[in-house]
């Protein structure tokens, strides 16, 4: 492994260790891609953590926009963005998808409020849900495309779960991932949610994203015992997201839920790496 190479993977070891982990389940000459893919995504994901104002935020992202246009040796000096090139060359990835991802967080830097479910769902569906299908066009191009809607209800599940899991940090910043619609239905607003306790209808906002999150993950695990071997690596982080959202029923995700164990992910992992999911 070159030193490019390595200083990827470290980030994506760094900043996003679920999916590390998931990468090494893969054959060995698709995992740089993959890390590429998931550093990226950690990237742009953590912009709002690095840079405090919205609009250097959107200046970065915009970066991005102009590195993926140039392709070839724009980005150069930046392991991330070279590393992101070549994966993106080298298995043909299209790149509205990338644009896509980069418009969809706009939204992060910003404390506007997720107006519906139908946007959120867009939202999981341009980030998680997008990764996932990338992922699984770099495993196998060939299968990939017969589980794109499979990969549209797995990163709804995956997204909406870590959603659910920083609550704590959105509402002390004043974000709102928890629909309007939701929130109206359960007797609360946006501006009751992230103030002080949440409020009477929070907690029954959180029980409706719970629910909304469970949803798209039994639908997907109804599909999900037809996934070729090759594609699974992709879908992997979905093997936790069950037990993400067992321990939010028995926890508070507004007061925070403490993260599954290393010992419990690498056992989730290689079980479904090994076995995939079971016919419901």
């Amino acid at each position: 492994m070159s030193r490019s190479a390595e200083i990827v993977m470290d980030a994506v070891r760094a900043a996003d260790h679920d999916r590390y982990l998931t990468a090494l389940y893969a054959t060995a000459d698709k995992r740089d891609a993959l890390f590429s893919l998931y550093a990226f995504n950690a990237e742009i994901a953590g912009i709002r953590d690095r840079i405090h104002e919205a609009l250097p935020g959107e200046v970065r992202l915009q970066w991005w926009r102009d590195v993926i246009a140039a392709g070839g040796e724009a980005g150069a000096g930046h392991p991330v963005a070279e590393a992101l090139n070549a994966t993106i060359a080298t298995f043909g990835l299209p790149e509205p998808a990338f644009e896509n991802m980069l418009d969809a967080r706009i939204f992060d830097l910003y404390d506007d409020p997720m107006p519906s479910r139908t946007d959120l769902e867009g939202y999981c569906g341009e980030t998680a849900a997008a990764l996932i299908q990338l992922a699984a066009m770099v495993l196998d191009p060939v299968e990939a495309p017969r589980f794109a809607d499979l990969a549209g209800r797995a990163g709804c599940a995956q997204a909406m779960t870590g959603l659910l899991l920083l609550l704590p940090l959105h509402r002390r910043r004043g974000q709102c991932f928890v629909p309007a619609d939701i929130l109206a239905a359960a007797g609360s607003s946006p501006q009751e949610f992230v103030a002080g306790d949440g409020g009477p209808g929070a907690k029954r906002a959180v029980a409706a994203m719970m629910a909304l999150a469970r949803e798209h993950l039994s639908a997907f695990e109804r599909g999900a015992p037809a996934l070729p071997v090759s594609l699974r690596p992709a879908f992997l982080p979905l093997a936790l997201s069950r037990a993400y959202l067992g321990k939010m029923e028995n926890g508070s995700p507004l007061e925070g839920v403490a993260r599954l164990s290393a010992l419990r992910r690498h056992w989730l992992l290689l079980r479904r790496a090994s076995k995939g999911w079971p016919a419901l």
